[in-house]
């Protein structure tokens, strides 16, 4: 009973926030049937929380919970449960200990016979865990109905084997769940942080490769020019490094391929460095190949007496 001598199951809560409901409290019951069928178990689960939170801002994380069926059907549940008859009505329950997800697992069988519609109350609290009931705390009803066996046959509609989910609270909690304006924010300043990581990588690298690829045209310009050249490279020595550059530019180039075709990702602390390695492979495998071109040039080059001494 609450302060007023009425059932707070069904009337409410006198104490949190002032003895008024809260749109804030979203209470919830899953697995309820259209219909019930006498003696049959239905698996519930409770749920009760603030839109707060459930939107991803910092608001209560305690709960309770009350649930009545006025004594038609028996509850049961687990003992890992935190659920318990409540004091002056054995046939409701109640939870045991405030929850820190509001989050219960029971179920309810059915009357053994047809005892017409059965009526349910439910009243769930989200709460700061401040030690009082002040306004700070939210509570919420729910109330729904099963129907009596045979109401509705499966031919009429396949709903009778289904179960539903039925919730009061906000409606931008309960289907739209906005997310808080200090988790937007910290959502933004992640996305910010992963491009500029993302960018910077980007241009270094692309400045890096075009500052080698510079080198290296300038050299083979300026080589050309002034008739110039690797060193004669003798022959039991230039097989052997153009069999391995060539090893490593096909296999590098293997790899970069299968790993584009892949697609998969290559994370490493939450970051996806599978372009980084690919384009690694890839220059890997140029940077070999080019080395190939080199050997080729050293072992056709005319000997100075130097080199056959």
């Amino acid at each position: 009973m609450n302060s007023n001598d009425e059932l707070t199951v069904k009337y409410g809560c006198s104490c949190h926030n002032n003895g008024a409901p809260s749109e804030r409290a979203v209470v919830m019951i899953t697995g309820v049937p259209l219909m019930y069928e006498p003696s049959h178990v239905y698996d519930f689960t409770v749920t009760v929380a603030d839109s707060l939170t459930l939107s991803g801002g910092e608001g209560n994380t305690g709960a309770g919970f009350l649930l009545s069926s006025d004594a038609k059907g028996v509850f049961a549940w687990e003992e890992d449960q935190d659920i318990k008859m409540t004091d002056d009505r054995p046939d409701d329950v109640s939870h045991s200990e405030t929850s820190n997800d509001g989050i219960w697992h029971l179920s309810w069988t059915a009357p053994n016979e047809d005892v017409g519609p059965v009526q349910f109350w439910l009243a769930g609290n989200s709460v700061d865990a401040g030690g009082i009931p002040d306004d700070a705390d939210y509570w919420n009803l729910l109330s729904f109905s099963i129907i009596a066996p045979d109401t509705v046959t499966t031919s009429e509609s396949s709903s009778t084997l289904e179960t539903r989910t039925i919730s009061v609270g906000t409606y931008d909690a309960l289907f739209v769940i906005e997310e808080s304006e200090s988790h937007l924010e910290q959502e933004r300043q992640n996305a910010l942080a992963a491009r500029v990581f993302s960018q910077g990588n980007l241009f270094y690298w692309t400045t890096l490769v075009a500052l080698l690829v510079g080198a290296v045209v300038q050299r083979e310009i300026l080589e050309r020019r002034y008739d110039e050249g690797p060193e004669f490279l003798a022959s039991e020595l230039a097989y052997p490094q153009g069999i391995r550059r060539s090893l490593v530019a096909s296999l590098s180039f293997y790899l970069g391929v299968s790993w584009s075709a892949s697609g998969q990702s290559m994370e490493f602390q939450g970051v996806d460095f599978s372009q980084f390695a690919i384009g690694t492979v890839f220059f890997i495998s140029a940077w070999a190949a080019y080395g190939v071109y080199r050997t080729l040039i050293a072992a056709r080059k005319e000997p100075k007496v130097r080199d056959l001494m």
